[in-house]
């Protein structure tokens, strides 16, 4: 049986679990529920996997290259619930007390970290790869090693075909046609998800089109002209980087990337410090 690499984007994993539980709080009314959902998932996709390297993944605080390159990059997202942020260095330091080995890594988003992992674990290490996010740009690295998972369904090849229209090689020049506003990436104007399929079954990838936008005929071809100088930086915007320096972060791939013994200790302290109902703690 084929190892298999379970990794988890810890970032989108604590919004899902802060907009899904109710507001849960201690004695002392501090907000616990972000913490509560996220353990209960993590300790979700281990028993219903049981991958042989696991690993969270979460987003760093700071810039990365694309606001470099791009400083409106996510400018119109709301920001960070105040009782949100309350949790977040807890649930760093209680899934790393379960055991779980986490990776913030500065300068680099959550996204390139994953999207680095996968490809390593299936290049050099032939392990097959599962992804749980509900970040659709991430079906851009789904392949015969590496299915994505949301919601406790497996999207795989087939099923990202039957959803975009488009194989998973082609996910980038989608997006980058239609844009992606949720990180304030904006596509061509006038062009949605049917007219992306239909451009990219004609033309095959983005730098055809590009090459043909002068025979590209109305409004369609107006618009494609007029985004020319945009359409590179935004698929640069849109790719998931698969070649990140880990080495400073992990000692080895994917050796370390293993189930630890919970740290009793820490995990006390964590208990004590945010007065945690253990008994609720554990039944999550």
């Amino acid at each position: 049986m084929q190892n298999t690499l379970l990794l988890v984007d810890g970032s989108s994993c604590i919004y899902r679990a802060f907009y899904a539980l109710p507001d849960i709080r201690n004695i002392d009314n501090f907000p616990v529920g972000a913490l509560y959902g996220t353990i209960k998932m993590l300790r979700k996709l281990y028993k219903n996997y049981r991958a042989t390297y696991i690993a969270c993944i979460f987003d760093a605080k700071g810039k990365n290259f694309r606001n470099i390159l791009y400083p409106s990059y996510k400018a119109t997202r709301k920001k960070m619930p105040y009782n949100l942020i309350l949790q977040i260095n807890l649930i760093h330091q209680m899934v790393k007390a379960i055991g779980w080995p986490i990776l913030i890594i500065k300068g680099v988003e959550a996204d390139d970290v994953i999207g680095t992992l996968a490809k390593q674990a299936v290049t050099k290490h032939n392990l097959k790869v599962i992804i749980s996010t509900n970040d659709k740009d991430m079906a851009q690295l789904v392949s015969n090693k590496i299915a994505l998972i949301n919601n406790n369904k497996i999207h795989d090849r087939t099923t990202i075909i039957s959803r975009f229209g488009v194989s998973p090689e082609k996910i980038v020049d989608y997006f980058s046609l239609i844009g992606d506003m949720s990180d304030n990436l904006p596509g061509v104007k006038k062009i949605g998800p049917k007219t992306a399929v239909k451009l990219l079954n004609q033309y095959n990838s983005l730098e055809n089109i590009i090459n043909n936008a002068n025979n590209i005929k109305g409004v369609i071809g107006k618009n494609l002209r007029f985004a020319l100088n945009w359409l590179p930086k935004l698929k640069k915007l849109l790719t998931i980087k698969t070649d990140c320096d880990l080495t400073k972060n992990i000692v080895s791939i994917p050796e370390s990337l293993i189930l630890q013994p919970k740290d009793e200790k820490l995990l006390m302290q964590l208990f004590n410090k945010y007065k945690l109902n253990k008994l609720n703690f554990l039944m999550h």
